[in-house]
């Protein structure tokens, strides 16, 4: 029997379309599984990172929420009440991150090597098995990796101001016993004075703060190092970034003013030397043969000056000078430019004027120089750049033999710390990660996150140092980040 079916009707048929395009509308910002996508061999690793949100593609100009398990399109601008930005993202995926990283440093393994403890670095040095340099370095190696972190109250003789807040830096004096500390403070104005180390070995770490009478000022100080002028360490010197309406500085002061009001003169020492001018970087030279002189690196030229008598000479550059260190065996300057050019000054080749001069050594890297740190063996010049390439030259050959991976930088003037009786190198990135290297062959040792958010007004600034506290010292590592300051210990018990 034939059956006859009836087509049904156009009212129908529309109701069926809009539910279908009610539905689609509703899926759109799902994500689908990965054989319903056009290009299904798209996997996570086309992703960015390690998110939760690897497993699912990526849409131009949308976000995926794990947590909601849909797009959202990102806002361009900021006129929105709840504006999802590319920055916002990042910056909230970055805090899970270091919050992981927190967790996971707390409960890491006290090795950084496999098997790697000090019973046997004792037994294969004792059997002659292991050098006595090799084996003091892997003691440190063991030393870093069980770091724990304590908190260190400061002690101010008068209570600090209410707009006080972050460190802008530390500088710790060649013996480790002094800190020379930048605080920013509000409405632009800066604060340095010194603190004392004295207190580290104490179960609750402190360090007395000998600012009664700080120096304020309202230009940025963009660097200083200790200068030893009639004793070690006995003077700061100090660049302030100049500004349209007040000139940069380069000042010389002892480092007596911070002493305490009761251990004050009734005569307070003036200023030895102030000069006008505004500088990227400065350096003191140690060496008896150019005595009472440092340099400043300037806008397309390096100045160098004798406090003692006056006298001034000046090297014509191609670029700014961004990082400047002098050799202590040899009468030369090596600066880094921001051109990425790192070249050295012989000053006792004799120059016509400021343009007729030769380089003793040149060499660039990818990008602006960031810091210099001469070794020992003064044949040899650690250089990190803006790129986040951290080197090690060899500057008889003229080149690198040693790369330091995972450093982070793009345009900060973020400083290296290299400890050689240690084997370490240390830096801090712009992610505000503390990073350390075995310096003998670039092996990242262990990283640190900062224990407060990451931003851009939040870097912490370290020091490191097997002996310090002067008297009684601790070997560690010392952060300060925004008003805090923290004492990354050795932990006998753990090795």
């Amino acid at each position: 029997m034939r059956r006859n079916y009836k087509p049904e009707g156009k009212g129908h048929k529309r109701h069926w379309r809009r539910r279908q395009s009610h539905w689609q509308s509703d899926d759109r910002y799902r994500p689908r599984a990965s054989s319903d996508l056009p290009n299904s061999n798209i996997s996570a690793a086309s992703s960015s990172g390690s998110t939760p949100s690897s497993s699912v593609p990526e849409l131009p100009g949308f976000y995926y929420d794990p947590e909601k398990n849909r797009y959202f399109r990102l806002l361009p601008g900021h006129n929105n009440c709840n504006p999802l930005t590319k920055e916002g993202i990042m910056k909230k995926e970055m805090e899970v991150k270091r919050l992981q990283h927190l967790e996971e440093d707390e409960n890491r393994k006290k090795s950084s090597r496999r098997g790697l403890n000090a019973s046997l670095l004792h037994r294969k040095q004792q059997l002659g098995l292991l050098p006595s340099t090799t084996y003091c370095r892997r003691i440190h190696e063991l030393k870093v990796s069980c770091m724990q972190r304590k908190e260190v109250s400061i002690v101010n003789p008068e209570p600090v101001g209410a707009g006080t807040h972050r460190y802008e830096f530390i500088l710790a004096d060649s013996s480790c016993e002094r800190l020379f500390a930048v605080n920013d403070v509000e409405n632009g104005v800066c604060k340095y004075g010194l603190l004392n180390l004295n207190g580290l070995w104490k179960d609750v770490p402190t360090v007395e703060s000998h600012d009664d009478n700080p120096y304020f000022t309202n230009q940025k100080v963009v660097t200083a190092c200790w200068a030893s002028l009639n004793a070690p360490d006995s003077h700061i010197l100090v660049c302030l970034l100049g500004k349209p309406e007040a000139p940069g500085y380069v000042s010389l002061f002892p480092a007596c003013r911070f002493r305490t009001l009761s251990e004050l003169d009734d005569v307070r020492p003036e200023v030895v030397y102030n000069i006008r001018i505004s500088a990227w970087s400065c350096a003191w030279c140690l060496n008896p043969q150019l005595d009472c002189s440092y340099a400043a690196g300037l806008r397309n030229q390096v100045l160098i000056l004798n406090t003692a008598t006056d006298v001034q000479h000046t090297f014509r550059t191609n670029s700014d000078v961004l990082a400047q260190q002098f050799a202590t065996q040899t009468l030369l300057l090596y600066n880094g430019c921001r051109s990425g050019e790192v070249f050295s000054i012989d000053l006792r080749v004799p120059y016509q004027s400021p343009t007729n001069w030769k380089k003793a050594v040149s060499f660039s890297q990818s990008s602006s120089i960031s810091c210099l740190r001469l070794l020992n063996d003064e044949n040899y010049l650690v250089v990190s750049d803006m790129s986040g390439k951290i080197k090690l030259w060899d500057l008889r050959m003229v080149k690198c033999v040693q790369d330091y991976e995972g450093h982070v930088n793009s345009y900060a003037h973020l400083p290296v710390h290299v400890r050689e009786d240690e084997g370490l190198l240390l830096a801090v990135g712009q992610d505000c990660y503390t990073r350390i290297w075995n310096f003998q062959d670039g092996r990242l040792l262990r990283t640190i996150p900062s224990p407060h958010p990451a931003s851009k007004d939040s870097i912490p600034s370290i020091v490191f140092s097997s002996y310090q506290g002067g008297k009684r010292p601790v070997p560690g590592l010392l952060m300060a980040v925004k008003k805090d300051l923290y004492h990354f210990t050795y932990d006998s018990d753990d090795i």
